[in-house]
């Protein structure tokens, strides 16, 4: 039997949740990108953290970070090469909704961050 997927931390939601292509082409069914996916891609690609800070963070494995962000870049792979939509929902996360207050290398550490089922 596996072992219960670990809650990751989220900094926040993503202000737009879905993206897709412009004009013809557009094929079949919308990728869906994890929270916690979207959540890897922030932090890696756009604040530019190492996969440990990224994992400290969320607060899991670095190798489930690895896992997280492979998977996510074959899904934005996927919906760019294949003009398919992108959503972003769902997973099992924690979210902070003071995202204004989130530092680097953790997030803001308020008590009132408590778990919260993310909309979709």
């Amino acid at each position: 039997m596996p072992r219960p997927k670990k809650c990751r931390r989220v900094c926040g939601l993503p202000v737009c949740r879905e993206f897709g292509p412009r004009g013809t082409g557009c094929m079949g069914e919308p990728v869906t990108l994890g929270l916690d996916e979207y959540e890897v891609i922030r932090l890696i690609d756009l604040e530019g953290m190492q996969q440990e800070q990224a994992a400290a963070q969320m607060g899991v494995a670095r190798t489930t970070v690895q896992s997280i962000y492979n998977a996510a870049r074959r899904k934005m792979a996927d919906a760019l090469v294949n003009g398919r939509a992108l959503r972003i929902e769902g997973g099992d996360v924690e979210v902070c909704e003071k995202r204004a207050h989130c530092k680097r290398g953790g997030c803001c550490g308020h008590r009132g961050c408590g778990k919260q089922k993310p909309e979709g």
